[in-house]
């Protein structure tokens, strides 16, 4: 076998590879022979059908069957021979070519990397404490979702609920959607276009109000974008809120069985704490990718982009269908997905390689707790973990979580790094 390669664009390669003609002409007479002892035709006696008509009949499918076992063949054993790591499936064309037999495969490769000596760059860590004032702000938040609302005599202030009817019109003319009857709405929530709410302030039952105001210019619905409108809206019926006291009711209904006041505020500072721990831990980690990514510029085979991005449009089709949204009426375009594979790729051959030359391991410890910690939430914990147990392949996934910790570790132990100070709130709401 001759194997001669040529270096295309990027990771692109061509690999051409001779074979002896002998060896195709010998696969075919032996495929040929083996149909000929179990064939029937009319007129012979079965397996008795001359070797020649057997040729005749089948002999080109014989041949094709047996470019395809030599190129199965040789492939593999010519990119060992060259040190190639290949991926995805190579585009094969066979060419014709006296005494030999020839085909030439283009494919793409996976990188060579070296990592780059990370010594002087700098790293922002986020750092955080859990204050007195963010858990109580945080049982404030759980009291005002548990918000009741009593019928009062005076007029409108800031953080009532009305019950209003209102009619809106443009130019005069009542617009589609712009109407309903006795519908809640909560000054100050911001939840009716600018100037709504704010023109029933002050307004008492019964009072009837002319409010102006104008839909934003990048209102959803687009016929009434920038449009000025008048609401002729009537106050049905004022409310104040009326927020329940932390006792042991409030206690029992966030559910501490007890009721104990005590109880519930420690268990609010835990679950808040570790949430705040766990926002931590993402985004330094989230920060030690994008300096790897910043410090290693290099390209990655298509074949493995692609094939990320149709993983990650089929997981996000399936979260879609188990939260009850139907993802089978429109096609999830796999071009929105290609940025965020191109960068899970890289980020996964940066680790692999971080892994292989630290010679970084699991750590048992972690891995118990990590386990520990994914069991927690279920009504039998350590059956939970007995079952990742008895299998090494459950295991696995989280042995690949925690390695991965250790390279932002490692990682962070090689550069400089400023902590910078937040609030709880700055880390864990949502921009």
């Amino acid at each position: 076998m001759q194997v001669s390669v040529e270096t295309l664009d990027g990771l692109k390669r061509r690999m051409t590879v001779e074979l002896p003609v002998e060896q195709v002409n010998k696969i075919v007479d032996n495929k040929l022979r083996s149909m000929a002892r179990e064939m029937r035709l009319d007129g012979f006696r079965p397996g008795k059908v001359p070797f020649k008509i057997v040729k005749q009949r089948f002999g080109v499918h014989a041949r094709q069957e047996a470019y395809g076992e030599l190129i199965q063949n040789s492939y593999y054993e010519a990119l060992l021979e060259q040190k190639l790591h290949a991926v995805g499936d190579p585009a094969i064309d066979i060419k014709d070519k006296d005494g030999v037999f020839v085909y030439v495969a283009e494919f793409e490769v996976i990188p060579e990397l070296t990592l780059s000596d990370l010594e002087g760059a700098e790293l922002e860590r986020p750092v955080a404490e859990l204050l007195d004032s963010d858990v109580d702000g945080m049982i404030e938040k759980l009291r005002q979702q548990r918000v009741t609302w009593n019928k009062v005599e005076r007029v409108a202030q800031d953080g009532d609920q009305l019950m209003i009817s209102f009619v809106g019109k443009i130019d005069d003319e009542v617009f589609e959607g712009g109407s309903a009857e006795k519908v809640p709405l909560v000054l100050g929530s911001g939840s009716m276009i600018e100037g709504f709410e704010q023109g029933l302030l002050g307004a008492g039952e019964g009072d009837e109000r002319s409010v102006e105001t104008t839909f934003p210019d990048d209102y959803q619905a687009q016929h009434l974008a920038g449009k000025a409108a008048v609401f002729d809206i009537t106050v049905n019926e004022v409310a104040e809120p009326v927020l329940p006291e932390v006792d042991e009711d409030f206690a029992k209904a966030m559910g501490v069985e007890d009721g104990s006041v005590e109880e519930f505020k420690k268990e609010i500072r835990s679950n808040m704490q570790r949430e705040l721990d766990a926002k931590i831990k993402s985004k330094t980690k989230e920060s030690v990718m994008d300096l790897l990514l910043d410090k290693h510029a290099f390209d990655v085979p298509q074949a493995i982009i692609d094939d990320e991005a149709n993983r990650l449009r089929e997981d996000t089709r399936k979260q879609m269908e188990s939260q009850g949204q139907s993802s089978t009426s429109f096609q999830l375009p796999v071009e929105v997905f290609k940025e965020q594979a191109e960068r899970r790729v890289k980020l996964g051959m940066l680790t692999s390689k971080v892994i292989s030359e630290q010679k970084i391991e699991a750590d048992d410890e972690r891995l118990r707790q990590m386990i520990e910690e994914f069991s927690a939430s279920y009504e039998s914990p350590q059956e939970m973990i007995d079952w990742y147990y008895e299998d090494a392949e459950r295991i696995d996934p989280v042995k690949h979580i925690v390695m991965e910790d250790q390279v932002v570790e490692w990682v962070l132990s090689q550069v400089n790094v400023e902590d910078k100070q937040h609030s709880f709130e700055e880390l864990t709401e949502p921009k």
